[in-house]
């Protein structure tokens, strides 16, 4: 058995490693957080709901309910409200495509761009963290069917440090920090600085024409 180790807290990774379920909803989390917050998501839900994570038990609660308990302070996510919503879709797709069972996703997948078109329509996945996630499973927890490098290239090229699918310890974390903090530097500096739109000059005030018989007007003689 592969233990992950992404959030720093072993219960956490344990939770991470043991749970597909947990895995999934922690990869839901992973956004505008830090990544150790993101995937340490899942243990905490489950101290708060008392229980084991059950993608039917979850799917089932109303989402007034579910949206309490990740706005419960302090909140289990930046957006507790949008990512309560998000997990609560993410379990009814599970219930009723995969029999609530999260592995159903990546289990008897015959190829990598069937694995990877299964976890983009998942609520919460776009393209870029479906790849993260296809390569997550490949490198870590050998989920490789035929094809899934070249699908989540280039998060699952080897001996990179893109994403969280490359984190095995405190340093492959740093290293996946530095290479983010970079990238983010050169999106920056390449983005288009926009320029000020020019200041209209204001139109000359006319002078109100006086409506009154010339007779009438002040001065007339």
């Amino acid at each position: 058995m592969v233990t992950l180790r992404l959030t720093g807290n072993p219960e956490a990774d344990e939770l991470l490693s043991d749970d597909p379920l947990a895995l999934l909803i922690g990869m839901v989390l992973d956004q505008q957080v830090p990544l150790e917050w993101a995937f340490a998501g899942p243990a905490e839900l489950r101290r708060r709901l008392g229980r084991d994570l059950d993608a039917k038990e979850i799917a089932a609660m109303d989402p007034e309910a579910l949206a309490g308990v990740f706005s419960a302070k302090p909140a289990l996510h930046r957006y507790p409200g949008s990512m309560a919503a998000r997990v609560h879709e993410l379990c009814r797709v599970l219930v009723d495509h995969y029999g609530g069972r999260a592995d159903g996703v990546w289990t008897a997948v015959t190829s990598g761009t069937e694995l990877f078109d299964r976890v983009r329509r998942l609520p919460g996945f776009g393209e870029q963290k479906a790849r993260i996630f296809v390569a997550l499973l490949g490198k870590q927890l050998g989920v490789r069917p035929p094809g899934w490098q070249e699908i989540s290239a280039p998060y699952g090229d080897p001996d990179t440090h893109r994403s969280v699918a490359d984190i095995t310890d405190q340093s492959s974390l740093d290293l996946v920090r530095s290479f983010k903090q970079d990238m983010k530097a050169k999106n920056k500096k390449a983005a288009p600085v926009k320029k000020a739109a020019p200041v209209k000059k204001a139109a000359p005030r006319r002078r109100a024409r006086c409506r009154q018989p010339r007779s009438c007007r002040v001065g007339a003689g």
